[in-house]
């Protein structure tokens, strides 16, 4: 139970203590992040192809994943759609166009094409693939310690995010309606209640849910978690455009921890600059919060 624990809040801790000003260091970081995250999806794919009876596996994947997602994002749009109908986010927007949007949802998929060619690879019989648990867990402490860098040189400080009343808001809203979302999957698909709970506090983070989930529960819900949070993030970017005008704290709430960095531009062009503090202070939370979550319902015997 602790180690697990630790073993995702240590290193996120100790690299919240570091911060880069030069965006040179930053822009580097941000790189190594990027080609870690492919690289953990490759060796995600790799452990897929060595599942006994694969054939079935991949059915109950889809099944999982179609369960946990319409229960979870469902229950986001449910309960940010009833606060924007009674209680309205009033900001001025520009009537913006979404020339790029399949652009960034190509780019999305390409962390499938990852996952998809570590699949192939894993066909092979190939000695390295059992030592790949091994590699893996090497590959997430170190991309803790960078993302909690990452996240220290984003100069967001403590006044900001206790100030900003919309943004703390919106992550509440998606925090407890995506929890009663997963105890509900959970009952739906006969699984312990935290195993529910921790497939779905993702919140859109794919690149950390699906191996922190692999790790504590093998592939089949590792694979379930990343394709459910890789879910989230394209519908968001689908229905932003729709729903940004009229629904401004259901567009950004649907967009989870995406909200402070892929998401972002999308929101922005919808909304305004006005959206933009409240879209990085959600993400930031709930980015801040997600590895915390997922390691106690995984390890705490919630």
């Amino acid at each position: 139970m602790y180690f697990g624990i630790l073993i995702a809040l240590v290193p996120l801790c100790l690299g919240y203590l570091i911060r880069f000003k030069e965006q040179k260091w930053i822009a580097k970081i941000n790189q190594v992040l990027s080609w870690m995250v492919y690289f953990i999806l490759f060796i995600m794919g790799t452990e897929l192809a060595h599942l006994d009876n694969l054939a079935a596996n991949l059915k109950i994947i889809l099944f999982y994943t179609g369960i946990i997602f319409i229960c979870t994002f469902g229950g986001n749009f449910i309960f940010l759609a009833i606060v924007d109908l009674f209680l309205p986010w009033r900001t001025s927007h520009n009537d913006a166009t979404y020339q790029s949007r399949f652009k960034m949802i190509l780019e999305s998929l390409r962390v499938c094409i990852a996952l998809i060619a570590g699949f192939v690879a894993g066909l092979f019989p190939l000695f390295i693939w059992q030592y790949s648990e091994d590699i893996t867990k090497v590959v997430l402490v170190f991309l803790l310690l960078l993302i909690g860098i990452q996240l220290r040189s984003n100069n967001i400080s403590l006044k900001q995010i206790l100030l900003n009343k919309v943004g703390i808001a919106t992550a509440i809203i998606v925090i407890l309606s995506t929890f009663l979302g997963g105890i509900i999957a959970a009952l739906i698909l006969a699984q312990p209640v935290r195993v529910g709970l921790a497939m779905s506090s993702g919140f859109g983070w794919y690149s950390l849910s699906g191996i922190l989930m692999t790790e504590a529960h093998g592939p089949i819900i590792g694979s379930a978690t990343f394709l459910n949070d890789i879910l989230r993030e394209l519908c968001a970017i689908i229905l932003i455009p729709t729903l940004i005008k009229r629904y401004k704290l259901t567009a950004l709430g649907l967009c989870g921890a995406t909200s402070m960095d892929f998401t972002l531009p999308m929101l922005q062009k919808g909304a305004g600059v006005s959206i933009v503090p409240p879209a990085i202070v959600q993400g930031f939370l709930l980015t801040l919060i997600m590895p915390i979550f997922m390691t106690l319902f995984n390890y705490g015997g919630i």
